[in-house]
């Protein structure tokens, strides 16, 4: 059997995962998979084939150490997505690469760290009624706060503990979230496998499902497809996975984010999906051997 390694953490048991559907059609082609932490430091990569980086979903918590961490994987074995391709896509600055390549991003303030007054004007400069602040290198929605101006006022003692020396970054909150949903697509080394609709829990605006939210299984409209491949052609490597999160604003579809480090992949919404991630591998590997 050949073998390949999913990248993951320590505890998954508060998490939706579902990359044990990847193993029966990894297995059909004769390959065995192993999921390991990546605080694991002891372990030897060079076993594998592939590391796929699939769900270290604390990695936020510790941005040093897990980028020491690829490192040392791309050194002993071959990393999925590449080393560069994640270090760019680890810092959510990546969106200013996106919209100087003319793609339809939402309108972002970058901060150093909290201030108070700049996060203050920015609700008239952004023109919007409640902002949304989180730090440039995120996950899950930790640490993400919708704030009204008088929210600003009252949790600005949390806010400034919260951003103390720690780069983030100030959106308009965008009510489509909450009235149509924020849409994915899924990407296997340059095909389009599938898309879903994520709508948060009544009363909230995350839409993962770890705070309640819903998933439904869609057919993208062109002008989707269109962003998110302008989205893909302005990055500066190849993939194997990539998911292009979306959001109505003014009147588009925008890109919120896109995720090439970690996404999950929902491949329980397309039962076709795990059979498609396992062929885009294999043609992926073929193209970098």
């Amino acid at each position: 059997m050949k073998r390949l390694a999913f990248l993951s953490m320590d505890d998954l048991q508060d998490f939706f995962v579902y990359d044990d559907l990847l193993v029966a059609p990894l297995a059909a082609q004769g390959y065995e998979v192993d999921t390991i932490s990546w605080h694991q430091s002891e372990t030897d990569f060079s076993v594998y084939e592939a590391v796929i980086v699939r769900s270290p979903w604390d990695y936020q918590q510790y941005e040093a150490e897990f980028v020491a961490c690829l490192k040392r994987i791309d050194q002993q074995s071959r990393l999925m997505n590449s080393l560069p391709l994640m270090e760019w896509n680890l810092n959510k600055r990546y969106l200013k690469d996106l919209e100087a390549a003319e793609v339809h991003v939402l309108p972002t303030r970058w901060l150093a760290g909290f201030e108070q007054s700049a996060i203050a004007a920015a609700f008239t400069e952004l023109a919007c009624e409640e902002l949304v602040i989180k730090p440039c290198v995120s996950a899950n929605a930790d640490d993400t706060f919708r704030l009204t101006p008088e929210g600003l006022t009252l949790s600005a003692g949390e806010l400034a503990e919260c951003f103390a020396q720690r780069e983030c970054m100030v959106q308009p909150f965008v009510t489509s979230v909450t009235e149509q949903g924020e849409v994915s697509l899924f990407y296997f080394a340059g095909e389009l496998s599938h898309a879903i609709l994520k709508r948060p829990k009544a009363g909230d605006f995350r839409v993962q499902e770890e705070h309640g939210g819903s998933l439904q299984a869609i057919t993208p409209e062109p002008a989707m497809l269109s962003n998110a491949q302008a989205a893909l052609n302005a990055m500066p490597d190849d993939y194997l996975y990539a998911r292009v999160d979306l959001l109505w604003f003014a009147g588009e579809w925008r890109i919120i984010e896109l995720e090439l480090i970690e996404p999950s992949l929902y491949f329980n919404l397309d039962e076709q999906s795990p059979q498609r991630f396992v062929n885009a591998y294999f043609r992926y590997a073929s193209a970098h051997a």
